[in-house]
């Protein structure tokens, strides 16, 4: 049988009033990872790789070789320039610019 909270004597500790007896909260597991087996980093790593491995496997990429360095990717040339709304945008900074300039030759602000 519990004791009723009345009976159960209470001191302040440093996250606050902390009953004698009482498991204390510890917080989330990943603040207190040294007293456990792994890190969140390993976890990250390993979760990592998985997905990695999944991904060589759906794309259908050979097994990987430690001794050589894979690259998968491909260059396409789109053009070159600005897209039109860049020119836009850019034509408009221009003016701006340039009406701030005429302002202050002459004699604005």
């Amino acid at each position: 049988m519990l004791a009723p909270l009345s009976s159960v004597p209470v001191r302040w500790g440093p996250s606050g009033w902390i009953g004698v007896g009482f498991p204390r909260d510890r917080g989330h597991f990943s603040t207190t990872s040294r007293s456990y087996s792994t890190t969140l980093g390993a976890l990250r790593e390993a979760r990592r790789s998985w997905r990695t491995e999944q991904a060589r496997i759906r794309a259908g990429l050979p097994d990987l070789d430690p001794t050589t360095t894979l690259v998968v990717g491909r260059w396409d040339y789109l053009g070159s320039g600005c897209s039109p709304g860049a020119a836009l945008l850019a034509a408009h900074v221009w003016h701006r610019k340039e009406l701030e300039r005429q302002f202050a030759t002459e004699g604005g602000c």
